[in-house]
């Protein structure tokens, strides 16, 4: 690793105060990605400011129609969590699949969505649930958050502070995963909102992405056979050592139709 200055503030105005203005410093939740690219020096930050004793960003609360998650609320306190159980399975599921134990007892939500992983699997939740992305300035929606590989919508002095999910009629979450990390090479969310049909697919693009087609046809037939009939173009889908662009377009397939079978359809 390469020098750098530590920080552990107590406050978010702490944090935003060092943070503003020094463009080489980072701030650090779970550290499930920046410690290891810092190890292998492709990260060089100045200062690295670590929101761990940031309470005010841990935390669930059920707010009636939505609940909402704290940013540095890890992995496991999201799986294990009642509210979340009661309000909505599907995303304590999606937690419970997220890597192994040291994982899912470090990582936090906000990290995984700031990061924008195309294999991470929050990002389906937070857009397959029509989530909104609150900042210490702003509220972002689901749909304009991620915007590419590793880049989302956040401004480089931004830090998330919570995500809030709406409460779905029901949702499924169902997932390839990568044997040895359980990251997810292709995952598929499929959510009955009040607003129709959502579908978000994770692992499978630059990063993860409405499958808009699809919904139009669930929402007319909420069937596993009408999944068949609706194919992704793999065009722009990811190819690596794990698995063809081809093959994830079928593995898109092959997890929407169990989601769509999981919520009963």
């Amino acid at each position: 690793m390469y020098d750098f200055k530590y920080h552990r503030p107590a406050s978010l105005d702490e944090a935003k105060q060092i943070l503003s203005g020094n463009e080489e410093a980072k701030a650090i939740s779970g550290g499930m990605t920046l410690l290891p690219t810092m190890k292998l020096r492709l990260a060089r930050p100045s200062d690295v400011i670590d929101l761990s004793d940031i309470a005010e960003l841990s935390g669930i609360n059920d707010n009636g129609s939505h609940i909402e998650i704290g940013a540095m609320t890890r992995h496991a306190d999201v799986a294990a969590s009642e509210v979340v159980r009661s309000a909505i399975p599907a995303l304590a599921e999606l937690a419970e699949s997220i890597g192994d134990a040291q994982v899912r007892n470090r990582g936090t939500i906000g990290g995984s969505v700031a990061n924008s992983d195309p294999a991470a699997d929050y990002p389906a939740a937070v857009l397959g649930l029509n989530g909104i992305v609150k900042t210490d300035c702003r509220e972002i929606l689901a749909d304009e958050f991620f915007v590419g590989m590793f880049e989302t919508a956040l401004a480089e002095d931004e830090i998330v502070v919570s995500v809030t999910f709406p409460k779905p009629k029901r949702a499924a979450y169902c997932k390839f995963p990568n044997p040895a990390s359980r990251y997810a090479i292709v995952g598929v969310m499929i959510a009955e909102m009040d607003e129709g049909i959502r579908v978000a697919v994770t692992g499978a693009g630059a990063c993860a992405f409405r499958f808009t087609a699809l919904e139009e046809a669930l929402s007319a037939s909420l069937d596993a056979d009408v999944v068949s009939k609706c194919q992704v173009d793999a065009t722009d889908l990811n190819t690596d050592l794990h698995a063809s662009a081809e093959y994830r377009a079928h593995l898109v397939s092959i997890m929407a139709a169990r989601a769509v079978k999981t919520l009963g359809g």
